[in-house]
């Protein structure tokens, strides 16, 4: 709410003050009333509303107009309800009563002006704002919350610039505002108010270099904009015309929410005195507006696909067509990031997350670009980010980067139900080491806290360090069902594909070969894979580390053993530098690529029973009845050899959720 300063009348000589629309303010009748005047009463002119609380008038004054006494708990407030046209053209004149005593009246005149910051503080998404609401100093969450909404200008509207357009100070076109909030100032004053007074636009100084303020130039073409409040510039004092005027600003986010900084901004405006040029000026009304930053948003595989990124690579033509067919499929565009830009960096997935920003009026992809820089580390700046499509990184240059902070290792949950927690978004899953210790990874903690801070998928700790490469997207997947949460987690088991082995040997298949088909691997059949006691014992192993994850999602997830589907799977444990870790034995059929009801799923060249992959078949038999469509591509030599699979080696820009963020309580 607007702030004013309080009145103080004075008996022995007249008042002159301002009084804000929209403003109550409070008039100080006790501090000045004559000694062993009891009580008092007043008139006031027609545009003038005055309110006592909270005693009812004693009695008639003899004037005839109600009579209060001057109670300490009695409080006074005035109004306004027009704007002058002229200096002191509205009066209250207050009359003080004392026994045996005549009485004694104060006159205070009193000038109205209109002064009022708007902004879409209801999230409607209207251009124009015509209304102001009375609390627009707090923001608050939730479906029936109010605050105003900034996006980060993160994107790049100019063909010319290598950089965002939030870290310039220009306005380049119509397409760049819309990417930005609206903020108007509306001002009604007398015509003489600018001599005595000043009006200051203004942002607290810590926040000023996370937001940047643009006006349009006076007496300039409309695509003329100048920057008035920013870094190294947290106030502007603004040109205060007499009569009634109206001022739009356009705001843009410099900053997305992170560990140092909530993404709450308020500008205000403030108005001060300047009438007397031998005291400093004075402070006589303050106004303001609560912005908070949209959060950068995952989306998870339940999202319908719009595009899909892959790298052409030496010897991997049949891998990008297959891709491309799926994708076709699917109905989506594939973009295909070409041999000598990527410079051999096949895993399309570990180098960036493509997810989005929401403001009421405006929807913006944004590709988070991972601390890894490999090959593909231009790819993001140069082939993703572009007009309407932002751009955010995060890593500390102080920190070493490891395999786990590539975005394999980064996923997000479809929209859950913890308890009575809704989680709408869904959750981030975000693979760790289990404890610190001398050979452990870490996730960089900088990007550890810019996930935590867009607080909207609140992130969820699992254990990957056990893996090779140490990427949940090795052991967990996500896909679309029609019946339950509407979703299924799929979790790679080796105690399925024992299982199965097991029964497959049981009805005469134990001589059946894994790898049949593949020259540059040795075949192994069903029976020796049972017998190998080594393999059997990394394998219950690796079953108990995703034991531990899978206790902690059906906790964090709110999940029950229906929720989830076991793909059959093996590992091996191998050297990594000091210790032995994990990767898959065959190829790792939940590193699958989702595409709606279309599912890229690896090729495991399991043992052929019947004439088809028995593996294939078991993860049919469980997908298919979801009403999904399992195509199986060949990603051996191309991928797997090199620790990934197709989930790996490709990504999907998908469309963002229907629910708006600002709705959720965190």
């Amino acid at each position: 709410m607007a702030q004013g300063t309080v009145i103080h009348v004075d008996p022995e000589r007249p008042t002159h003050a301002l009084c804000v629309l929209g403003t109550a303010t409070q008039l100080d009748v006790r501090g000045s009333a004559p000694q062993g005047y009891t009580a008092f009463s007043f008139s006031a002119s027609p545009g003038v509303v005055v309110e006592v609380t909270p005693s009812p008038p004693s009695k008639k004054s003899p004037a005839g107009a109600p009579k209060w006494p001057l109670d300490p708990e009695l409080e006074v407030t005035l109004r306004v309800t027009a704007a002058s046209s002229r200096t002191d053209d509205q009066k209250v004149r207050v009359s003080y009563y004392g026994p045996n005593a005549p009485p004694v009246q104060a006159l205070l005149y009193l000038t109205g002006v209109e002064i009022s910051l708007r902004a879409d503080i209801t999230r409607t998404g209207k251009a124009k704002l015509t209304k102001t609401v009375k609390n627009q100093r707090t923001w608050t969450w939730g479906p029936r919350g109010q605050g105003a909404i900034l996006l980060v200008n993160c994107d790049k509207d100019s063909p010319n610039s290598s950089a965002t357009d939030c870290e310039d100070a220009e306005v380049l076109d119509s397409k760049d505002l819309q990417d930005m909030s609206l903020l108007t100032l509306s001002t009604k004053t007398p015509k003489d108010f600018s001599s005595k007074h000043h009006l200051v636009l203004h942002v607290a100084k810590p926040e000023a270099d996370k937001v940047r303020v643009f006006q349009a130039a006076r007496n300039k073409p409309p695509s003329r904009f100048k920057a008035v409040l920013g870094p190294q510039q947290p106030s502007h004092l603004l040109e205060l015309q007499g009569g009634q005027h109206s001022t739009d600003f356009y705001v843009e986010g410099l900053a997305f929410p992170d560990a140092n900084f909530p993404g709450l901004i308020s500008l205000a405006v403030s108005l001060l005195d300047t009438s007397n040029p031998e005291l400093p000026e004075t402070l006589v009304f303050q106004d303001s507006v609560a912005f908070r930053v949209a959060p950068w948003i995952m989306t998870p595989n339940t999202q319908p696909p719009q595009e899909v990124y892959v790298c052409r690579v030496l010897e991997n033509e049949d891998f990008l067509t297959a891709v491309a067919a799926l994708a076709k499929k699917a109905k989506c565009k594939l973009t295909v990031c070409p041999e000598e830009e990527n410079m051999d960096d096949q895993w399309m997935q570990d180098e960036m997350e493509i997810g989005y920003i929401q403001a009421p009026h405006r929807t913006l992809p944004v590709v988070f670009d991972s601390p890894r820089n490999r090959g593909l580390k231009d790819f993001p700046v140069k082939r993703v980010m572009g007009p309407n499509f932002g751009y955010v990184t995060r890593g500390s240059p102080t920190e070493e980067i490891t395999g786990l902070d590539s975005f394999g290792n980064l996923e997000v949950s479809p929209p859950v139900r913890v308890g009575e927690k809704e989680y709408p978004l869904g959750r981030i899953l975000i693979g760790n080491s289990s404890y610190p210790s001398t050979e452990s990874r870490e996730v960089n903690q900088a990007l550890q806290d810019f996930l935590g801070a867009q607080q909207v998928q609140a992130p969820v700790r699992l254990y990957s360090d056990w893996l090779s490469v140490g990427h949940v997207d090795e052991f967990l997947s996500f896909v679309p069902a029609p019946d339950r949460k509407g979703f299924r987690l799929l979790l790679a088991s080796p105690r399925c594909c024992y299982r199965l082995f097991r029964e497959l040997q049981k009805d005469g298949h134990g001589e059946a070969l894994l790898f049949e088909g593949l020259k540059r691997k040795k075949q192994q059949k069903i029976k020796d894979i049972l017998s190998n006691k080594v393999l059997r014992e990394q394998n219950a192993y690796v079953e108990s580390c995703i034991d531990w994850n899978r206790e902690v999602l059906k906790r964090e997830l709110g999940l029950a053993e229906a929720d989830i589907v076991d793909i059959p799977q093996l590992f091996k444990l191998e050297k990594y530098n000091e210790t032995r870790k994990a990767g898959a034995f065959f190829p790792n059929m939940v590193n699958m690529l989702v595409l709606g009801k279309h599912l890229g799923i690896p090729k495991p060249f399991g043992p052929i029973i019947d004439g088809r992959c028995c593996l294939e078949g078991k993860v049919r038999e469980l997908l298919e009845p979801l009403g999904l469509r399992c195509t199986f591509i060949d990603d051996y030599l191309s991928y797997h050899i090199r620790k990934g699979e197709v989930h790996c080696g490709t990504n999907v820009r998908r469309k963002p959720f229907a629910f708006k963020w600002w709705h959720m309580e965190p």
